[in-house]
Order: C-alpha cells, then structure tokens, then sequence
C-alpha cells in the first residue's frame, strides 16, 4: 500500500467503493479557529470572527491517540493562531509527551508579540516543556493583518532562547522588510511595489491549498475553465480524499479528509471502511468526483451553480456545499464545522 493513500472497500450492495482511512502519515492538530487575521490564502477561513473556542485536554488526547493507532509517530500545532493562548499549547505538549507523540513544530502568525522579555518567557516556557521549532508564517498574505516588526521580534526571542526557527518562507523575508515595519501593507500596496502580477507569482512560489478562503485567491488569479471543461477533466471520483500524506485533525474531533476544508470524519470512524449511510456525501465525491456531487445538488436542492467558470473544481465544490448549509439549511455530520460555511 502507498504510504500516502489509504485502502478502500467495494460495496456490492451499492455499487461504491467505501473509504477507509487505514494510515496517516505526518500531520497536524488544528487548536482553534479563532486567529488574529483574516488572511487570503487561508484553507480554513480562520478570523478574529470565529469563536474563541481551545481544544480541550480531552479532545487533544483523543486526537493524538487515533493518530498513533493509524501508525503516525509525529505531528504539528496548527490554528488559527495557536499562541493566542500559550497556556493551551503547554498543555496539548505535556498530552502528546504523555502519549509518546513527537511535536514537530508549533505555527505561529507572531500576532502575540508584545516586546522581547515576554516573548522570551513564552519561547522559554514552550522550550521547557518539550518544543524544539517554532515555525513562524512570514509572506505578504501576513503582513497585511500583522506589522513585521512582531514577526522579527519572535524570531529575535527564539534565537536568544535557542529554539530552532522553522521560517515559512524564508525568501520573502527581503520583500517585507524593505517595507516600514512598523506597519501593515495589503498586497495591493505589494503589487505596486513589484509589479501588477505579484500576487499570481507569490502564489507560485507559496504552498497554497485550493480550499477556504484561498479558492477566491486563486480564482482571481487563475485560468478560468468552462464548467464542461471541468467536468469533463475529473471524470473519476476524487481520490485525494484517501490521500493521508498530509492530514489534520481539529478541536471537534473532525478528521478533515485530504485537506478539504468543510468536509469532515469523524475521528472515532477511522480505521474501518466508512459506511455510506453515514457519509453519503463523501461516499458520492470518492466514487463520482464533482460530476457526481452536482447532479446530486441539481437534482435533490435544485441548485444552479452562479457562473459558468471555475478555476478549478474545488471552487465548485465549495459553492455547492455552501448552497447546500446556507440556501438549503442542510445539516450534515459530513460538512463540519458548522462555522466554516458562515460569514468569517
């Protein structure tokens, strides 16, 4: 079996191939939603909007334990912004040392910088219980919500209190700075300074999930396709739902399959061949891709897709699942959280 994937089962009684997640691989736990941005690119539409809601010590455990029955030995700390709350991050490091889960790294936007001594007592107090990198967001999609200086400022903590600095992306580090740090900048700003194509050519050098909030990115920055086109060109069901290489779990208890942002497992249904009574939309997008999810949509909801290009077919995805939870009121334990589809 490729490490990267998962096995699946046939149903007969159906016709349909049956997910089944059986292995992860390396990923992360997201703590929250809430963040201190509103950033573009971001696959989980996190916002100063979302409630304020930490992953509980209950849930973390759970999480990290369903990652270590299916064989995955490390994972990261995700958000949202997870540094929005430090004690809570002490806590999901002392659980997953408890359950011999090695923490990679925790992300951080560096939005909590006040001034060096109290960066320096959270980097301590991290390094103290078990961290050993930072990984801190520096790109222009950033530095529209948070001045630079912070950015610098975290980095300047952890160098003094010898916790390795994982930057992501390092190459713009030159681009931001010879902008006044003190300030935040819109990539509009960004784009008179390097050129109208800016934008288009961060999104090649940055790693940019087609999901959330970056699909409005990318759409604005991509060739459009004729619906048929798109239909025609994913003809097959989407297989990168089984794909585990990457993954993340979230402080519901959600397993978000292939990093499809307002989808979700359960975390207790890993492990076995996911039952199509339970997960009929999933069942209809492994089997049938996007095809399959719009006839479905055009048939049951009566849903008319609002344009008639798309960058991709993650961009219509998306719009037939928010028909579905805002025109439609679905409720479905398959499009979760519930706030991902609301105004964040």
């Amino acid at each position: 079996m490729d490490e990267g994937s998962t096995f699946y089962f046939y149903n007969f009684k159906t016709n349909m191939q049956q997910l089944y997640i059986s292995h992860l691989m390396s990923g992360g736990l997201i703590t929250n939603y809430y963040c201190s941005s509103h950033c573009r690119h971001c696959l989980y539409r996190c916002s100063p909007k979302w409630p304020k809601d930490y992953i509980t010590d209950e849930t973390a455990r759970h999480n990290i334990r369903a990652m270590k029955k299916l064989n995955c030995s490390s994972m990261h700390i995700g958000g949202g912004e997870p540094l929005l709350n430090p004690e809570g991050v002490i806590r999901v490091l002392n659980t997953a040392n408890d359950l011999g889960m090695h923490v990679e790294y925790v992300e951080t936007n560096s939005s909590w910088f006040r001034d060096h001594l109290s960066a320096c007592k959270i980097i301590r107090e991290l390094k103290h219980n078990g961290l050993s990198t930072l990984l801190i967001s520096i790109s222009p999609f950033h530095n529209e919500h948070i001045p630079f200086y912070k950015v610098k400022g975290v980095m300047r903590a952890c160098r003094e209190e010898g916790l390795s600095v994982f930057p992501w992306i390092s190459e713009f580090f030159p681009e931001i700075d010879a902008l006044a740090n003190r300030k935040k900048h819109p990539l509009e700003e960004y784009r008179e300074l390097y050129g109208r194509n800016y934008t288009k050519s961060i999104l090649d050098r940055y790693w940019v999930s087609a999901g959330g909030r970056a699909l409005d990115l990318l759409a604005e920055n991509s060739p459009q396709m004729p619906l048929e086109e798109i239909l025609n060109k994913n003809r097959g069901g989407c297989k990168e739902l089984a794909n585990t290489s990457h993954f993340h779990f979230d402080l519901f208890g959600n397993y978000i399959p292939g990093l499809c942002a307002g989808l979700s497992i359960s975390r207790d249904d890993l492990g076995k061949p996911l039952p199509e009574e339970k997960y009929p939309l999933l069942t209809l997008l492994f089997n049938k891709g996007i095809g399959g999810l719009l006839d479905f949509a055009r048939k049951t909801y009566h849903y008319k897709e609002s344009k008639t290009t798309y960058a991709n077919k993650c961009e219509l995805c998306a719009e037939i699942r928010f028909f579905m939870v805002n025109h439609k009121a679905v409720e479905s334990r398959e499009l979760q959280p519930q706030q991902h589809y609301g105004d964040i």
